[in-house]
């Protein structure tokens, strides 16, 4: 039995009043002159609004309202020519303003984390009421608010972390337990921002799709959050969570835990359950990573541009069985960077494209289009962290060229041709190749493409447990019925 990737869903939350929780921002903030001192304000003053995160081209190419391929033609820098008449929601999904976002964090959190004062309640319970995915129950979660002296009291008491909008005090979050790291304010705000925007992309998934919550059978999370206490770090689950919060009534799940390249592996893991019969229909999802936010701040004010890290993404797939439309999984091209395998980039991509392809009896040249990660070269190449994307795929059209399917001379053509731009928040697992599935589904629908391979590397050395680093890819095919 074929797998199919039935539907897809991409979101981003413009958050800036949360970049200073980044964990980057958040370690050098207290030695460059406390909360409130010099490089907060400047980080403030170099934040985007609302408008400016939604008119920025790789934003809108995220949620599918122009191609990877168009920013070939976008000038450079991208954030100095925002699109005309940009639009918050796209064909994938939406960018969500802060204000709004507000509402989703507070319905997010069942143990009353998160303190709004009651006029900021009063304000964003305006906003969110009419959002097609939240229902009368969800805005009740909102409450009525707390005092603002209350608030301030724990804050100043050190167990709870100030929360702003538009740069003034409205609200706190505070910790669960005096003496357990990983119940503290900062882990707990990271997990629910987490929650919350895994479940804003799975309503959109739900709605793209045309079903019911409840027709889920299993939820696979690959964020990168760690759930838990000190007694079992990181071992909780959020697929869970974020199902309760969808109203998949009929859903259980887990995590998958695989760094950067834990989208693919979910992936994998979802498309198996559904070819073995197990379950019918499995959804993938990841939510932002707010220790990511402002991760490379240092780069962006050295060079006097906006904080471009200040958007929080997530994405939600749907994996059913052949519906004689959606494209294919093929399980039988997995591609996996074992154990034993060698570490450099050319052993790597090896691994993960040559020998898959290979073993299913396909050329590289016979692939349309390659995603891997797709970081956005505007936001690391200023920070000194290189153009990911484009270093993946000069190495690709190398291995292309040594195994004799194009020129030495022909390698920049397959670059530009079987490559892209990257276009996406360097959130770890978010750029992992698949921000460019939605776009893959939708060309192989319209008869534009015929197959894409997704290839994601992982760094497994990041936990101190191993030198290792990990791979996964699959190929995505055209359905052959849909031919017919």
């Amino acid at each position: 039995m074929a797998v199919v990737i039935r539907e897809c869903s991409y979101i981003l939350v413009h958050v800036p009043d949360f970049v200073r929780y980044g964990s980057k921002p958040a370690r050098d903030i207290p030695i460059n002159g406390g909360p409130g001192g010099a490089l907060e304000r400047r980080i403030y003053e170099h934040v985007r609004s609302y408008d400016e995160a939604v008119a920025y081209p790789p934003n809108q190419v995220y949620i599918g309202n122009m191609h990877p391929d168009d920013l070939h033609t976008t000038p450079q820098p991208w954030f100095e020519h925002p699109v005309a008449g940009a639009k918050r929601h796209g064909k994938f999904g939406e960018i969500l303003p802060e204000e709004e976002w507000y509402g989703w964090l507070k319905i997010a959190d069942d143990f009353n984390l998160v303190w709004l004062t009651p006029a900021f309640i009063a304000q964003i319970r305006d906003v969110v009421s009419g959002h097609p995915f939240l229902e009368e129950e969800d805005i009740g979660k909102l409450g009525n608010g707390v005092a603002i002296n209350k608030i301030r009291d724990k804050i100043e008491r050190d167990d709870a972390l100030p929360l702003y909008y538009d740069g003034s005090l409205v609200g706190s979050i505070r910790r669960d337990h005096e003496v357990d790291d990983t119940l503290k304010a900062q882990v707990l705000m990271e997990n629910l921002m987490a929650k919350a925007s895994g479940a804003l992309a799975m309503h959109h998934l739900f709605n793209r799709a045309g079903i019911e919550p409840q027709q889920v059978d299993f939820i696979l999370s690959c964020s990168e959050e760690a759930v838990g206490d000190r007694y079992n770090r990181g071992g909780g689950s959020l697929s869970k969570a974020i199902g309760e919060m969808c109203r998949c009534v009929n859903a259980t799940g887990h995590d998958i835990k695989a760094f950067c390249a834990a989208p693919i592996h979910a992936i994998m893991d979802a498309a198996s359950l559904v070819q073995a019969g197990v379950f019918e229909r499995v959804v993938v999802v990841g939510g932002g990573c707010l220790a990511k936010i402002g991760m490379k701040y240092v780069g962006h004010l050295k060079h006097d541009m906006p904080v471009l890290e200040d958007v929080l993404a997530g994405f939600a797939f749907l994996l059913t069985p052949d519906d004689g439309v959606s494209p294919i999984v093929r399980l039988d091209s997995i591609g996996k960077h074992d154990v034993g395998a060698g570490s450099s980039q050319q052993e790597i991509m090896t691994s993960l494209i040559v020998k898959p392809l290979e073993r299913i009896g396909v050329k590289m040249m016979a692939i349309d289009k390659y995603a891997t990660e797709l970081h956005n070269p505007e936001v690391t190449l200023p920070a000194g962290s290189g153009n990911t994307p484009l270093t993946n795929y000069k190495i690709m059209g190398a291995l292309a060229a040594l195994r004799g399917e194009i020129g030495r001379d022909q390698i920049d053509t397959f670059v530009r041709e079987r490559g892209m731009p990257g276009f996406s928040p360097t959130q770890g697992h978010i750029p992992a190749a698949v921000p460019f599935l939605g776009h893959a589904l939708e060309a192989m629908q319209q008869g534009r493409m015929q197959n894409t391979m997704f290839v994601a590397k992982g760094s497994l050395f990041l936990g101190r447990m191993s030198q290792l680093s990990d791979g996964l890819s699959f190929l995505l095919e055209r359905n052959p019925r849909r031919n017919g």
